[in-house]
C-alpha cells in the first residue's frame, strides 16, 4: 500500500497484479509505504476503510481516493502458479514440484484447498462481503498504461515501471474441463473484471 498525502491518493496493492513494480517506481514519492508484512502491503479495501481511511480523512480534512489494479482472473491464477513454482524451485519435496497448472487450478477450486493453492481472490481485496466494489478506481492490469497515465496526472511526474518479481516461464495450459470449472468457481472475480473494463 502506498499513501500520497498531498495528492489525497491511496494505492491498494492487489497481489499478483503489478503491485511490486508500482511500489518500486513510486516509493520515493509516497508519504507512507507499507510493504511488510504482506497483511499490510495487501490490505483489503474493507480493512483500509475500517482502520486507516477514517484516520487519514480526519487528519487531512478530506477524503482520499483509492486506486488499485486487477488482473484477468485466470491470468492472475497463472501468475500465482508461476510465483509458487519459484518458491524452493530446486527442492524435490516442495509441494509444487511436478505439479501442473491444470492440477494447481483443480486444487484451487477444490472444496478443501491445499495450502499451496490457498491464494484467495482479487474480489476479497477490492469488494465487501456482498460484492460491492469499495475502491474508487480499479484499472485493468492488462491496460496498465491507463493506470500509469492516471498516476502521472495525479502525481505530476513521468513514471516508468521496472520489471520486478518476475516468476519463471512455465507451462500454464488448462484442459477445457478444468477451465470451464475454474470459470464457474471464479465467477465473482470474472464479473468484477468485466465491470471495471
Amino acid at each position: 500500500m502506498l499513501i500520497f498525502w498531498e495528492q489525497r491518493l491511496v494505492f491498494l496493492a492487489t497481489p499478483k497484479a503489478g503491485s511490486s513494480a508500482v511500489e518500486a517506481a513510486l516509493e520515493p514519492l509516497a508519504s507512507v509505504v507499507m510493504q511488510r508484512p504482506a497483511e499490510l502491503k495487501h490490505m483489503s479495501a474493507v480493512d483500509f476503510y475500517r482502520h486507516i481511511g477514517p484516520c487519514l480523512s480526519e487528519r487531512a480534512g478530506a477524503e482520499f481516493t483509492t486506486v488499485a489494479l486487477m488482473r484477468e482472473p485466470i491470468e492472475w491464477l497463472r501468475s500465482w502458479y508461476r510465483f509458487r513454482q519459484r518458491d524452493d524451485y530446486d527442492d524435490p519435496q516442495h509441494p509444487m514440484s511436478g505439479l501442473s497448472f491444470d492440477a494447481f487450478a483443480r486444487d484451487y477450486i477444490s472444496a478443501v484447498q491445499p495450502a499451496h493453492a490457498a491464494v484467495g481472490t482479487q474480489s476479497e481485496i477490492l469488494t465487501d462481503a456482498t460484492g460491492k466494489l469499495l475502491v474508487d478506481r480499479v484499472f485493468r492490469y492488462e491496460a496498465i498504461d491507463q493506470f500509469i497515465q492516471f498516476l502521472e496526472d495525479r502525481l505530476d511526474c513521468a513514471i516508468t515501471l521496472p520489471r520486478v518479481n518476475v516468476p519463471p516461464a512455465v507451462d500454464v495450459k488448462l484442459s477445457p474441463a478444468t477451465e470451464a470449472a475454474l470459470r464457474v468457481a471464479m465467477t465473482r472475480d470474472i464479473d468484477l473484471y468485466r465491470v471495471i473494463g
